[in-house]
């Protein structure tokens, strides 16, 4: 992209305004969430509980897509603020599977209002068409991303 001699400018690749506008669009998500007392990762989860709960830490990790360590620590946090409930599992007596509280489902509607109108704030000036359009692009680049960095994984 650039000759010898010009200088780096990290404005001019496509890494840059993905990873800019990423982190632009959770801080508006979190700042819409932090009256709820929630964040995106952990709406994210309750969101996953109330429309495909009970679930496992095996499930919830897959679907959010954590690590181990991260998900147990998230659940913690919400089981200790009264967000998710856990019980036992019954097919699997070392594990547990979690839910929404009665508390949290109460809230559930604020939760997914909050994410849509910073999705309509994100998406403003855009036509459904573009929006669409973007949504198709920025899949093909993180399957592209996949393809690119799976020689590069250590063996499991």
């Amino acid at each position: 992209m650039e000759g010898e001699g010009e200088r780096w400018s990290p404005e001019r690749y496509v890494a840059f305004w993905i990873n800019h506008s990423s982190r632009k669009v959770i801080r508006l998500h979190e700042l819409r969430l932090r009256p709820l007392g929630l964040s995106m990762a952990n709406a994210a989860v309750l969101l996953m509980l109330a429309e495909g709960g009970p679930l496992s830490q095996k499930d919830l990790i897959r679907l959010a897509r954590v690590e181990q360590p991260t998900m147990a620590e998230m659940l913690s946090r919400m089981e200790r603020d009264g967000l998710v409930c856990r019980q036992r599992n019954p097919r699997d007596r070392r594990g547990s599977l979690f839910s929404v509280t009665d508390m949290a489902r109460g809230h559930l509607d604020l939760v997914r209002e909050a994410l849509l109108q910073g999705e309509r704030d994100v998406l403003a000036g855009l036509t459904e068409e573009e929006a669409e359009q973007l949504i198709r692009l920025l899949r093909r680049v993180a399957d592209n991303v996949d393809r690119a960095a799976a020689p590069l994984q250590p063996p499991r």
